[in-house]
């Protein structure tokens, strides 16, 4: 057994990757850092398909035994891939898809296992690098390597590889694909930083991640295999290039038409047009047809956008199309809004859920609950086609994470709002980032339940063209630009900074100042949306929905947990028996009490209040006469808690006998004179002659 290792240093922490001892019928590694360890395989075929498109799949598995448990469920095995799965599935795809090269029809798949995981080192990123260094140690063609880097901002501080108590720490979290020379995917966001902040933590990314490219040189120089002979298909330049000027004249004003669909039909036209003139009389060579039409519809949207700032719709670089918002158009959701841009519709809604509609998750580090949840859905109708529903996309689940992450940052904390809160947005119409239209939508239905936001955010794709010393940055991209520029990239924020921050790159040589430019134009649009949207709804609603579930949280000693839930949970169901109030208590004395109905609340409140108060020195309290001696009365004024009246405290004369005055049963009005070490209650009645009514206390329900 042949078995290779390579180390490197990244920061404060030590990456080692292996090949030569696992699954050795694929190409192979093992990438560890701690006791963290990933297998990833990458399989090419050798025989190419018929396919107009690489034919890559990407899988990853966080298998349950890496981190020492069973999984839970009836069936005690992994099912299907969760949604952090499917994430890393595609962080893993958009560095590494481009840099196959072009015609290359091979069936590929890359399948990432987690086989330890030691709950301080993250897996998902080590499964990029781990991509690139199998396809490098193949004989694949491919032109990485690249490096998985995740970045985190903690006090201040850059910090490679974080660990999972940093990264709850952080302000800037950001997961950074990087080439030998450029940055090439990133997906992340930051507590409401500033862009500079954001090109910072790029720029360290880049440089931190320069000793994992280096590792993987070392490993194919010592367990790489030859690559194999492979050539692109040959392009007869001359039939592409009468194709393209013979559908140039009509492809140029049909690209100029401002509708989607118009524009689209118009080009379909043309193509077909085009491909049955050509056909005819050479019937074989569909494909090097469809590919001159391709080539011939970038070229020309890329020379108006680069050299004339004239985008397919007709504006210019920074424009953003028109915004339409509506907020609360239908009654029953707690929140809603509809949000336009353009030929971009959002339907977003917000619901607001008690504790028990948190999401608990089975993962590796053990159950973790989720309580602010954004789910997107992408119908065929959004974009005029018939196709078949059937459950979320991986697209679908990795705009919504995006939109989620975008949001996330401004949701208040549980403590000064105890909501479950789910955002769903539909997306009505598509024609260019809907995932951005989610944002806005989500939150402006935030707004509208009452969600106490921290600060509004809004959202924009925007879009690079390159060529050469031309650079183009586009605001507002349509999905023809997303599909023939350079770079795409999605940001979201607020006034002050930004919260998300997604970015393909497709060009080398993308430097500080080029970021820069962009993101600053990011933020101008950015700032007229927000805008837009705060002249529809300045601020969040003052109250929640009346159809949404009221809350109220009661802060209780720790050590009167067990007080409110009483001998096998007994107290607690009586109580939510008695109230109909759903009842909640946390590990840190956090009650939470839920209904539709706000007496039931107050009920329910009333009766924990009662089990958990406390006596006070110088209080009233209504009690009850539960025990008479010689020398005074026992009265409880708190459940559980009683304290003795002695009997020269009964009335303002010598009693002669207790039960001359008072005996077991009778409600008396009582004030605490003492409460020693030991706990034991001094009361008096005669003190409590005279008392204002309102001040006296009644705490036994």
């Amino acid at each position: 057994m042949n078995i290779v290792t390579e180390s490197c240093q990244v920061g404060d922490v030590r990456i080692s990757i292996e090949t030569g001892r696992m699954a050795k019928q694929a190409n192979s590694v093992v990438v560890t850092l701690g006791d963290t360890a990933v297998l990833v395989t990458a399989v090419s075929s050798q025989e190419p398909k018929a396919l107009p498109f690489l034919p890559l799949t990407v899988e990853y598995r966080e298998n349950a035994f890496a981190g020492g448990k069973i999984p839970g469920g009836y069936f005690k095995r992994e099912g299907r891939p969760t949604e952090a799965e499917t994430l890393t599935c595609r962080v893993i795809d958009r560095p590494v898809r481009p840099l196959f090269p072009k015609g290359y029809r091979c069936d590929t798949q890359i399948i990432g296992h987690v086989l330890s995981h030691d709950r301080v080192h993250e897996p998902d990123v080590l499964a990029i690098t781990g991509a690139s260094a199998a396809l490098t140690i193949s004989d694949a063609p491919w032109a990485g390597p690249i490096a998985g880097i995740r970045v985190a901002r903690v006090g201040g501080q850059f910090i490679a590889f974080p660990t999972w108590e940093q990264m709850g720490k952080a302000d800037i979290m950001l997961v950074v694909g990087v080439s030998r020379d450029a940055i090439v995917m990133v997906e992340g966001g930051g507590e409401q930083v500033p862009e500079s902040a954001m090109i910072d933590a790029l720029m360290f990314a880049r440089e931190a991640a320069a000793p994992l490219i280096a590792l993987q040189d070392r490993l194919r120089e010592r367990a790489g295999k030859p690559k194999r002979a492979w050539a692109p298909p040959a392009v007869d330049e001359a039939f592409l290039a009468e194709v393209m000027a013979y559908a140039e004249p009509k492809m140029k004003p049909a690209l100029s038409i401002k509708g989607k669909h118009e524009r689209r039909d118009t080009v379909a036209a043309i193509e077909k047009e085009t491909r049955e003139k050509f056909l005819a009389s050479h019937p074989d060579r569909g494909e090097e047809v469809a590919t001159a039409l391709a080539k011939l519809e970038k070229k020309i949207v890329r020379k108006n956008v680069i050299e004339t700032h004239v985008r397919i719709d007709g504006r210019g670089l920074t424009d953003v199309r028109p915004l339409h918002i509506e907020v609360h158009p239908f009654e029953r959701p707690h929140g809603s809004a509809i949000f336009q841009r353009g030929e971009t519709q959002a339907y977003a809604t917000c619901t607001l859920g008690t504790e028990y509609d948190a999401q608990r998750l089975d993962t590796l580090r053990g159950d973790v609950k989720r309580t602010f949840m954004l789910h997107y859905n992408f119908p065929p109708y959004s974009t005029g086609e018939a196709k078949p529903m059937r459950g979320s996309s991986r697209r679908e689940v990795g705009h919504g994470a995006l939109a989620e992450r975008a949001l996330k940052w401004v949701v208040p904390d549980a403590k000064d709002f105890p909501y479950v809160v789910r955002v769903v947005s539909d997306t009505m119409e598509s024609n260019g980032s809907s995932s951005m239209a989610s944002v806005c939508g989500g939150c402006l239905a935030m707004m509208d339940a009452g969600v106490p936001i921290k600060a509004p955010v809004a959202g924009i794709a925007m879009g690079l063209m390159q060529d050469g010393e031309k650079i183009a940055v586009l605001t507002d991209i349509l999905g023809d630009e997303d599909h023939l520029g350079d770079m795409d990239f999605k940001v979201t924020g607020t006034a002050t900074g930004i919260t998300a921050l997604q970015m393909d790159i497709k060009v080398e040589g993308l430097t500080r100042k080029i970021l820069e430019d962009a993101l600053e134009q990011a933020r101008k649009a950015r700032l007229h949306i927000l805008d837009a949207m705060l002249q529809t709804l300045p601020a969040p609603r003052a109250d929640i929905s009346r159809y949404a579930p009221r809350i109220v949280t009661v802060q209780v000693k720790v050590d009167r947990i067990r007080d409110i839930i009483g001998p096998g949970g007994k107290m607690i169901r009586a109580i939510i028996e008695q109230t109909g109030a759903q009842i909640n208590i946390d590990d840190h004395g956090l009650v939470t009490i839920a209904s539709e109905s706000i007496e039931s609340i107050e009920k329910a409140k009333r009766i924990i209040d009662g089990i958990t108060a406390e006596a006070e020195i110088g209080a009233y309290y209504q009690g009850v006469v539960t025990r008479t001696t010689d020398f005074g009365a026992f009265v409880e004024i708190l459940p559980g808690t009683d304290g003795l009246v002695h009997i020269s405290e009964l009335e303002n004369r010598r009693v002669q006998a207790v039960t001359d005055v008072i005996k077991e049963g009778d409600e008396v009005v009582v004030k605490v004179l003492n409460i020693d070490p030991t706990g034991k209650i001094r009361l008096s009645r005669k003190a409590a002659f005279g008392v204002d009514p309102s001040e006296v206390l009644n705490m036994r329900g």
